[in-house]
């Protein structure tokens, strides 16, 4: 009768640690990492000027100076907030822009921005996606940035 191995004591499954709630801040908004707001999908300009309200600290302010620049620039944009992101477009025609918090950050993403001239600074590893990334105490250059508004609102949208 041939030896037989004893059985190794089955590997305990890792044991993850319970994740805290997130919880919200004092205006009841949860703060996802990078202190993006948590902010229910909704369409128009309501959902997306809460977000902006909820945007932690600085980034307020410059979620302000991005809305007004887009809303001037492109008077019959349509607004909505999915994914915790603001989105810029038309109804039924699709989406050119976005923004999000980023911990030091806000990322402005242009879905064609690839085809922008110049092309915005910040690569993506999507081809036609480019960024625009807003620091504390940043100067925006609002010619340039409603140039790009200006651009990207007169390209194919992006369907979302």
């Amino acid at each position: 009768m041939a030896d037989k191995k004893p059985k190794k004591p089955a590997k305990a499954a890792a044991a993850k640690p319970d994740r805290a709630p997130l919880k919200p801040n004092a205006d009841g908004v949860v703060l996802l990492s990078g202190g993006n707001p948590q902010i229910a999908k909704g369409y128009g300009d309501a959902p997306v000027q809460a977000f902006i309200a909820a945007m932690p600290g600085w980034k307020q302010d410059v979620g302000r100076r991005l809305d007004e620049i887009i809303t001037r620039t492109v008077p019959n944009v349509y607004k909505a907030v999915k994914w915790n992101t603001p989105f810029y477009g038309f109804e039924g025609e699709g989406w050119f822009l976005g923004f999000h918090c980023i911990t030091k950050y806000v990322k402005v993403a242009f879905f064609r921005g690839a085809s922008l001239n110049p092309v915005p600074p910040g690569e993506s590893k999507q081809k036609e996606v480019r960024y625009f990334h807003i620091y504390e105490n940043d100067e925006i250059d609002e010619a340039q940035f409603a140039d790009w508004v200006k651009q990207a609102s007169q390209l194919p949208g992006e369907k979302m």
